[in-house]
């Protein structure tokens, strides 16, 4: 098929690697504008920039798809589909309607759970067993299109965003090949709505722990926020990241800790008590608990938090 790929990070590179492989012709690449990243600020282009130069493939970056221009630009490619995975601009119903067969979206979910911006941390958080992969059909609304296919992927115990993402970046590839390869004989099945639930986009605040909560949530919270924003908490008034954490025995005033010992810095919490083993101080590198306590020890009675 000739198509239009509009993506931006990792996740949709991945796809758009698969695409090329299996012979479409893409006709255009989409993506984000180049960004500032770093500690220099530069500016960088996008995963999906990046693969597309490397195969030598047409790319744009239009701030917007709603002026006439980018219009244009999409209709003198003369796709058959639009491929969107992760692209981070809204497509008006005039682009919708461009390709010969539509735009399909490669969803990091078992929709209709978790439309929306944070997929795979939601899952995460949410403390379900598994999540998936949904090629969709685009309509106007926000991932509320029919669903062509669906490929489940387990949420394992231990699984952070970025190992998820991972796995769920490879089983896109691998579905919106498998999509186009038997687009002839999908059938559309509607969303239903009454089972939707909405993965609001994630911030800053949202990783800060909160104590009073039990033990196995935060300890999913630090698997959904690996690698960002990135759990955190407060030690002596100064921010102290978490990358590693799991349940632990103890009881005790939420925010205190407990004890010090093999498991980590273990932290009472709201139900049970959370060990953690990897963190990061303000300005400093990541570390293992017991690196950290061996250059500023930590005593029992000492609290987290506000």
């Amino acid at each position: 098929m000739r198509i239009i790929f509009a993506g931006t990070p990792p996740f949709a590179a991945a796809a758009l690697n698969a695409l090329a492989d299996a012979g479409h012709d893409i006709a255009l690449v989409l993506t984000q504008p180049d960004r500032p990243a770093g500690r220099g600020m530069k500016l960088t282009p996008s995963a999906v920039k990046q693969t597309a130069l490397a195969r030598g493939l047409p790319v744009s970056q239009p701030v917007s798809l709603k002026s006439p221009e980018a219009q244009d630009e999409l209709r003198a490619a003369d796709a058959d589909v639009m491929v969107v995975a992760a692209y981070g601009l809204i497509l008006p119903q005039a682009v919708l309607d461009l390709p010969r067969f539509g735009c399909l979206n490669i969803h990091a979910s078992l929709l209709p759970r978790w439309r929306g911006a944070a997929p795979i941390q939601r899952a995460i958080l949410a403390g379900d067993l598994e999540t998936g992969i949904t090629i969709m059909q685009m309509d106007a609304g926000l991932d509320t299109g029919a669903m062509l296919s669906k490929t489940v992927v387990p949420i394992r115990d231990d699984d952070t965003a970025a190992s998820l993402h991972d796995a769920l970046a490879a089983a896109g590839a691998s579905a919106i090949v498998a999509a186009l390869a038997n687009y002839a004989t999908l059938v559309p099945a509607a969303q239903d709505d009454a089972q939707a639930t909405y993965a609001a986009k994630l911030s800053k605040d949202d990783a800060q722990l909160d104590w009073r909560q039990p033990a196995d949530v935060l300890a999913r919270a630090v698997r959904a926020y690996n690698p960002a924003p990135g759990a955190w908490t407060l030690l002596d008034g100064a921010p102290l990241k978490v990358w590693a954490a799991a349940t632990a025995p103890g009881a005790g005033d939420p925010g205190t800790v407990l004890r010090t010992d093999a498991e980590g810095l273990v932290v009472a919490c709201g139900g049970g008590a959370l060990a953690l083993r990897e963190i990061q101080p303000a300005g400093g590198k990541r570390m293992s608990a017991d690196a950290f306590l061996a250059g500023r020890p930590v005593p029992p009675g000492a609290r987290l938090g506000h």
